[in-house]
């Protein structure tokens, strides 16, 4: 027998209760729904900050790097003993690429032992190699120089057969994946070339800014390939250096998209692209200058966008790049998109140009083209869309700046297809941490980026600060102190919206302008050095360290100090760097421990590095611990 219901009992109050009830909970949905999705949007908002950190910093060290690329060729202007006593120099900083080496002249001095138990390559290769390679990099294990140098010469041997652009051509049956970047640089290269190798029609390369040796050491290649073949790392970086010289500038996918690491210009030619030598461009940074014999008759002053035909050392002539050539080729290696119309310069970057949608349709259209895809910037979610879909960026690389902070994506496209866009988050945890954490672990990362910054500009903020503080009063408004920042610093980043990390505020919103600097200091070598010059060093160490790489003819780690002075003074000069050289030279004279006239550059360098408060308790806490 059925229980009878309330309401058949008379109460009819039930369902009234009920409805308000469920009224009363779904308010409480809903309030906790708006809730939870400010809280996310809040959480979203301080992880784009952070990622805007990030990218500012990175763009900022790449106009370091144009600049740094400036200075060479000023120094070749002026340093006067640099074509008698180092002419590799001019010809690995300007020359066309090296004479081919013989294979042998590199193999046969490297004999690879019983007890090397990494993979073995066996050529001409196959897709077990490839698989053998792969096994092998999850396990740790090492290529081996030899077979490095082996894959080297086979991939440069392949590549010289190939044109500037390649194209190719897909169906509803045979897709083509795009995707970029990725760590662990040396094994990604092996790969990649291995597979290269084996599928030379079913896998396509493209050069990108960073297949460059300059870029290479100044974001840690050179270095890794150093440490990973002590032995036969120089020889493994020389070889490399070529290749780089004869990979493709670009891809064309069906006849419609074309695929390039940065972007376009107003100016950019397809046609003149197709037809320039390439492997003339050792490093896209370099601009050739003309040198005259033993010495320069006519002195140029070298600009981003500076740039003549040829160099000529010790008697002989080597051609270059046109100067519409090389701005050609920079352009779509170092261009981004924006959303504003017209072409005009990169000014994050430092080299290249900003297009708009405008430009995008020209020269798409000129060549019959219907999307661009490109790289060349982390996007958040992996992929970013612009320019009425006729721009298409893909970052394949995930967790780039901090784990957390960007998906990675690549793209699939076949002919009458759209594109679609695989997204994925690569991490070492078995799960995925909560969203706070990660934001928490990259806006950490990012403000301690930041502080860093500005330490190295300590004594010029503190003169921009006291410049606005007309009365001394150590404090600055809201607005005085971000334009003071923006002044120095010129990272184009949200300040006010940053300073809670950054500055201590008082009631009236006032800001202490010193205690961003409580935390954190350069630490000093020797004590008795002017923290102007600390901080100039410490601004500039990564420059200073690639200039005495590249002077370091027979790689020994050390420079004389007579060249360690002369070249101090050029920097400075061109640096525009405002410090007495009695300075520089008490302080070379205290780095130089032994007394033997030499100093080791690179430990020179270590001794100049940033100390944050809370690595101190941290450190103080495991002792005592």
């Amino acid at each position: 027998m059925n229980s009878p219901n309330l309401e058949d009992m008379g109460c009819g109050t039930s369902s009234a209760t009920k409805d308000k009830k469920s009224e009363k909970a779904l308010k409480a949905a809903l309030v906790i729904q708006n809730w939870y999705r400010g809280y996310r949007a809040r959480l979203k908002t301080r992880q784009r900050y952070a990622l805007t950190i990030f990218q500012s910093i990175e763009y900022a060290d790449e106009q370091g790097q144009l600049q740094l690329s400036n200075f060479f060729s000023f120094m070749l202007e002026n340093y006067t003993h640099v074509q008698e006593k180092e002419p590799g120099l001019v010809t690995r900083l300007f020359g066309s690429s090296i004479q081919d080496k013989d294979r042998q002249d590199y193999l046969e001095l490297i004999e690879i032992p019983d007890s090397y138990c990494g993979p073995r390559l066996q050529f001409p290769l196959t897709f077990t190699d490839i698989d053998l390679l792969i096994e092998a990099f999850k396990q740790q294990q090492i290529l081996h120089a030899y077979y490095v140098l082996e894959v080297l010469f086979e991939t440069k041997k392949v590549l010289q057969q190939m044109p500037n652009f390649t194209h190719t051509n897909t169906s509803p049956s045979k897709e083509i994946t795009i995707c970029d970047r990725g760590k662990n640089s040396m094994e990604i290269l092996m790969i990649l070339f291995v597979s290269f190798l084996v599928y030379p029609n079913d896998l396509h390369l493209n050069r990108g800014n960073h297949e460059d040796f300059m870029m290479n050491m100044r974001y840690g290649f050179t270095k890794e390939i150093l440490h990973k073949y002590k032995l036969h790392g120089k020889k493994i970086l020389q070889i490399l250096e070529e290749v780089y010289t004869w990979l493709p500038i670009g891809t064309i996918i069906d006849n419609e998209v074309l695929v390039i690491h940065g972007g376009i210009s107003e100016s950019t030619d397809l046609n003149l692209l197709h037809r320039i030598e390439r492997n003339k461009m050792r490093s896209v940074l370099m601009p050739p200058i003309p040198m005259d014999g033993d010495r320069a008759e006519k002195k140029n002053k070298l600009g981003t966008t500076t740039v003549a035909q040829g160099i000529r050392t010790s008697g002989s002539f080597s051609e270059q790049l046109t100067k519409q050539e090389w701005e050609q080729v920079i352009d779509i290696l170092w261009s981004d998109p924006r959303g504003k119309r017209g072409c005009y310069p990169n000014t994050n970057r430092g080299g290249g140009c900003y297009f708009g949608p405008d430009i995008t349709s020209k020269i798409l259209n000129k060549y019959q083209l219907k999307i661009l895809v490109r790289s060349h910037e982390c996007k958040p979610e992996g992929y970013e869309i612009c320019h009425d879909g006729k721009v298409i960026t893909v970052f394949s690389a995930s967790n780039y700046y901090e784990e957390g902070s960007n998906r990675g994506a690549y793209i699939r496209m076949s002919s009458g297809t759209t594109p679609r866009f695989f997204q994925y988050q690569i991490t070492k945890a078995t799960c995925l941490r909560p969203l706070y954490q990660r934001v928490n672990a990259i806006e950490s990362s990012a403000i301690r980026m930041l502080k860093e910054r500005m330490i190295s500009r300590k004594t010029d903020l503190i003169r921009a600060f006291q410049l606005q503080d007309r009365n001394k009063s150590g404090k600055l408004s809201m607005g005085q102190w971000a334009f003071s920042m923006e002044n120095v610093l010129g990272l184009n980043l949200p300040w006010r919206s940053l300073s809670s990390h950054l500055v201590t505020t008082d009631k009236d919103g006032n800001i202490d302008y010193m205690s961003g600097f409580q935390d954190v200091h350069i630490q000093k070598p020797v004590k008795e050095v002017q923290s102007t010059l600390i901080e100039t060093v410490y601004r500039y160490r990564s420059d200073l360290q690639i200039i005495f790489n590249i002077i370091d003819s027979d790689h020994s780690g050390l420079i004389s100090m007579e060249e360690f002075r002369s070249m101090w003074k050029l920097f400075k000069s061109h640096y525009s760097v405002h410090i007495d050289d009695s300075q520089f030279d008490e302080l070379a004279e205290r780095m130089d421990l032994n007394k033997d006239g030499s100093i080791d550059f690179n430990e020179f360098l270590k001794a100049f590095y940033v100390v944050h408060k809370f690595d101190q308790l941290t450190k103080s806490d495991t002792k005592l611990a």
